[in-house]
């Protein structure tokens, strides 16, 4: 992609990544891709703000020579260490001699850790300003969003807050870079869901108090590095940072829909669950049904994060709970998506039903209540099924309860 201006003297210089297929070597891009968002300011001092991981340095630096030569570079702004966005450093500092580093002191400890860098920077803290000619930065100490080193940095005359991680989102930038200008904008505020439950969700009280702390900043425009460029209502991202915090934290009602989490190792659980998944839609609830197996962890997330009602269907394996849906949980566990819910189970056991045993101590430890259990022995008889479609359907009532406002 070509550079984009923002704002006079102020531009877009990022690059798109098709060939990483996942996202800290944990959540799939494949499909979607992801951008690297830098930006740079030309004035009498040249700033860039963020960089982008190794991989992407030839390219990224192409798109930043397109508007000044690279040794006429005076200051890196670094809000965020991860190397997504600080991989391209240490090639930066060899061709841009007279380069300053920018960052918290936590950042100047973790370049040492990470790239054995330890000069040329400068240390900022929270309320600082780097005046740069017609333009001023100021900046936003927000530790843990997403690491305890970030930052935001602040443009004071075009109130333009560059955000790194917060507020970003998977997704390849299409053509344009604004949420103006997409016509796919509901593509990236789903990949904003999604990325939100996977990298941002475990710092949700972290997020909450960030953006307490910018409700008086006058902001006009939120230029994460990944995802779209909020010029014309930056208040919606804002809006939906806010809102999927406050789901982790049971501080907002939750969507009416259900997520069913479905395992099963010949049919059984399988099978029943679809009966269950009848008594949910005769409630008219809406219902997302996900086979642990074949969908990747990263899509679950998103849902489980955002809809009100869990559904567990796993059978017993060898005396434990199916080992893909115990990884599934187990990562809701760490995300410590804990937040007020009630939850229904059921499977299928061969002798025994030892899976139960581990779901109830993983929804102990989530601080979930149990709705209901139904476990069957090998298939399920019509009796059960029947009880099946009941079960789903009582659930669903409760789930709407649960929402009503």
């Amino acid at each position: 992609m070509n550079t984009v201006e923002i704002k006079p003297g102020i531009y877009w210089v990022g690059v798109n990544d098709h060939q990483t297929d996942y996202f800290e070597g944990l959540w799939p891009i494949i499909e979607e891709g992801v951008s690297y968002n830098a930006y740079l300011i030309k004035d009498e001092k040249n700033v860039i703000i963020d960089l982008a991981k190794e991989l992407s340095t030839e390219e990224l630096f192409k798109q930043i020579q397109k508007k000044i030569h690279l040794p006429d570079l005076d200051y890196l702004i670094i809000n965020h260490v991860e190397p997504d966005h600080s991989g391209a450093i240490p090639a930066l500092l060899r061709v841009a001699p007279n380069v300053t580093l920018v960052g918290t002191q936590k950042t100047q400890n973790m370049l040492k850790c990470f790239y054995g860098i330890e000069n040329r920077f400068q240390v900022v803290g929270d309320g600082d300003e780097l005046p740069l000619g017609k333009h001023t930065l100021k900046f936003v100490s927000t530790p843990n969003v997403h690491w305890p080193e970030t930052m935001m940095t602040y443009e004071t005359s075009e109130q333009i807050l560059f955000t790194c991680d917060a507020f970003g989102s998977y997704g390849a930038l299409q053509g344009g870079i604004f949420d103006d200008e997409v016509l796919n904008k509901s593509f990236y505020i789903q990949e904003a869901q999604r990325y939100y439950s996977n990298i941002v969700s475990l710092f949700k009280k972290a997020v909450i108090n960030a953006i307490k702390k910018l409700d008086q900043v006058p902001v006009k425009i939120i230029a994460p590095s990944h995802g779209l460029v909020w010029r014309k209502n930056p208040e919606e991202i804002i809006h939906l940072y806010k809102q999927w915090s406050e789901y982790c934290l049971s501080k907002s009602v939750r969507q009416t829909g259900i997520t069913m989490l479905v395992g099963s190792m010949y049919g059984n659980t399988m099978n029943f669950a679809e009966s269950v998944a009848q008594g949910v839609a005769d409630e008219g609830v809406s219902l997302k049904i996900f086979d642990v197996l074949k969908t990747h962890t990263s899509y679950i997330l998103s849902e489980v994060m955002a809809q009100e009602g869990i559904m567990i269907g796993a059978p017993t394996y060898e005396g434990i709970l199916y080992p893909p849906m115990a990884h599934v949980l187990d990562e809701l566990v760490h995300k410590r998506f804990s937040a007020e819910r009630t939850v229904a189970r059921f499977g299928s056991y061969g002798w025994n039903g030892g899976g139960i045993r581990r779901l109830d101590a993983i929804t102990a430890s989530l601080r979930w209540e149990i709705f209901d259990t139904l476990e069957f022995c090998g298939g399920a008889s019509a009796d059960e099924m029947g009880k099946a479609r009941a079960f789903g359907a009582a659930y669903a009532r409760l789930i709407k309860e649960k929402t009503r406002n």
